[in-house]
């Protein structure tokens, strides 16, 4: 999709009195993006580059503000939305963000918050830094030690106790991070060997030992970066220009920047580009600009309030507007899918029933993507509900145009019969077979006519009954017929009256029939549907499962190398409990329950189903199970 942004916005700005606020403007381009988001943020102190690199994600020489003073020149978070270099399909949105421990600004809190925003919006955070990986460095980092006091990970009275401080929950929402050391005027070498950069770091997240205040104070923001952002990389880059080029440095064409920097940022980029992962919600449900949008909001107003971003509360304020837009989109899915395929009349309700399950099919496709943590099935009953009535509406039409048709196909073919009764033509002796003659000719006609429709039965039944009365002023006044005759004509006609009746009666209790077995299979294919949506979301959250426990298992066995055993323990306990969600997440039940809770819903919101879903979900879970 074309993303109309020739420039970076304000997305949340840091006023002046300290308030942090969303953009509208920003909030709209967000809006129009349907795509999934890779979101890349940049945090650090002010005056370290940041925006330059920004740029170059941007593929731009200029975009972001690069200033050329001491002062902070990016005010709040700015944002650029682009075509993604490298995922077809998804947009990229660039994150730059104020510079940290501004004197000037002389508000520590505003920069963790800032800090914090970064950390919840991205699914990459890059963290920018001067000269080496050394103690100040790592104090500058404050802000990671401050998260689980500024964050918490579940709203009040969930899990027992305060879960906030386990940091294998804060891991399933935290973005991939980059440490990016500029300036850097030192050899990669330990121990006279060649080391990686990656190596480098996790060398400086090294923990001393100790219980001094000296170590733990060494040793918090490398423990918080070590269980926070499990997933870490490294790149340093040399000074870009001497001291004379550096104020300049958007003005300065490529070949007069060092090549070595040119290479690295080179590989930085590539490195972004190819490895960012679309921004995700708990369960992997991927975000899409409008979603981005509406989370930056929630943020935002809980830090306006004076209260502690609650990244669950988030998520599920997140899931009521986004599940709410999901319902209508499907409903909006169905009136396309319905226009693109539906032509009234059809033949019989049965064929307009196969078209409505061909659109219910893909508007239910449309709500299970968008749709996430609809736990009590609430919008999905909500959809299925507004569905039977688009039904049940469609059922309305169908029959009108169908009546409508037969009526019009009627008044036509009976006119010349019609002018015959208004001249006499019938009222002489022999008269009353002759009207039947010129009747049966008109209903012969009408069964030639296509495109009637379903109610073409029911559509002659009143014809005929509208004509009953002027045949038996026919048949009584036709001089030719005897006393007995003219019985036996009469009751003929009720007799066909009374076949035709019962005909039309069987049409209706077949069509009624026919309405049940949908409902029916609408239930089904909504079971089925959320049985594939819930199938997938378990691989997720088992991948996601595995990869944390993976990552504390390796975090494990670093400490125990290192020596740090009392630690090694304590993450004991949070290995134990990622198996057991593990192996919750793996019993049949975990699909089962859900699928029950569509039952009860189903009861109540499609007419006439109550008694039918236990037995259809019990069949459906014995399949699959």
């Amino acid at each position: 999709m074309e993303i109309p942004m020739p420039a970076p916005i304000c997305l949340i700005e840091n006023s002046p009195a300290g308030e942090l606020r969303v953009q509208q403007e920003a909030l709209q381009v967000l809006a129009e993006i349907s795509q999934p988001v890779v979101v890349v943020a940049i945090a650090g102190l002010y005056r370290t580059g940041k925006s330059y690199l920004m740029n170059k994600l941007a593929s731009k020489r200029t975009g972001f503000s690069l200033g050329s003073t001491i002062q902070s020149h990016t005010k709040g978070i700015w944002m650029w939305c682009l075509p993604h270099p490298r995922r077809a399909g998804h947009t990229l949105v660039l994150l730059d963000t104020e510079g940290l421990g501004d004197v000037e600004k002389g508000d520590a809190k505003n920069d963790t918050w800032i800090f914090a925003l970064a950390v919840l919006l991205s699914s990459t955070l890059v963290y920018n830094s001067l000269g080496t990986i050394n103690q100040q460095a790592m104090d500058q980092l404050h802000y990671v030690a401050e998260l689980t006091e500024r964050i918490k990970v579940k709203a009040e009275g969930r899990g027992g106790r305060q879960e906030g401080k386990d940091s294998a929950e804060f891991v399933r929402f935290f973005p991939a991070f980059v440490w990016a050391v500029r300036d850097f005027t030192l050899q990669l070498e330990l121990d006279g060997r060649e080391i990686t950069e990656d190596e480098y770091l996790e060398n400086s997240l090294k923990l001393k030992p100790g219980s001094s205040q000296r170590a733990q104070l060494y040793n918090l923001p490398r423990e918080c970066i070590r269980q926070f952002f499990p997933a870490r990389k490294c790149f340093v880059f040399v000074q870009p220009a001497d001291r004379t080029g550096l104020p300049r440095l958007e003005e300065l064409r490529e070949d007069e920047l060092d090549s070595k920097f040119r290479e690295q940022v080179v590989l930085f980029c590539h490195h972004i580009w190819e490895t960012s992962q679309p921004k995700t919600l708990l369960g992997g449900h991927v975000v899409t600009g409008a979603l981005l949008g509406n989370l930056a909001v929630t943020y935002v107003d809980a830090i306006r309030s004076g209260a502690v971003p609650c990244m669950e509360s988030a998520v599920l304020a997140l899931a009521q507007i986004e599940n709410s837009a999901a319902v209508g989109e499907a409903v909006a899915v169905y009136e396309e899918q319905l226009e693109r395929r539906a032509a009234l009349p059809t033949e019989s309700v049965q064929e307009l029933l196969e078209v409505h399950a061909q659109c219910e099919r893909e508007a239910l496709r449309a709500f299970m993507a968008r749709a996430f943590k609809d736990d009590d099935r609430r919008f999905q009953g909500e959809l299925m509900h507004r569905l039977e009535e688009q039904k049940q509406e469609l059922c309305r039409r169908n029959e009108v145009a169908s009546s409508d048709r037969c009526k019009a196909a009627l008044l036509e073919l009976s006119d010349e019969l019609d002018d015959r009764i208004s001249e006499g033509v019938y009222s002489v002796p022999g008269g009353y077979q002759c009207f039947q003659d010129d009747q049966w000719h008109v209903v012969e006609r009408y069964w030639q006519v296509p495109g009637k429709g379903a109610k073409a039965e029911a559509v002659l039944q009143e014809f005929l009954q509208s004509k009953e009365a002027v045949a038996q002023s026919i048949l009584q006044t036709d001089e030719a017929l005897t006393e007995k005759e003219k019985e036996m004509a009469a009751e003929r006609a009720r007799a066909e009256v009374a076949e035709r009746e019962q005909q039309v009666l069987k049409q209706k209790e077949a069509e009624l029939q026919q309405k049940r077995e949908d409902q029916d299979r609408s239930y089904q294919e909504n079971l089925r549907q959320l049985e594939t949506k819930l199938e997938d979301e378990r691989k997720k959250m088992l991948e996601e499962q595995g990869k944390m426990l993976d990552q504390k298992l390796k975090e494990q066995e670093a400490l125990l190398k290192e020596g740090f055993r009392e630690e090694a323990g304590r993450l004991e306990n949070q290995i134990q409990r990622l198996q057991q969600q593990t192996e919750e997440i793996q019993k049949p039940s975990w699909i089962q329950s859900a699928l029950g809770v569509l039952g009860d819903v189903a009861t109540l919101v499609l007419p006439g189903f109550a008694g039918k879903a236990a037995g259809v979900v019990s069949s459906l879970v014995r399949r699959m199970f």
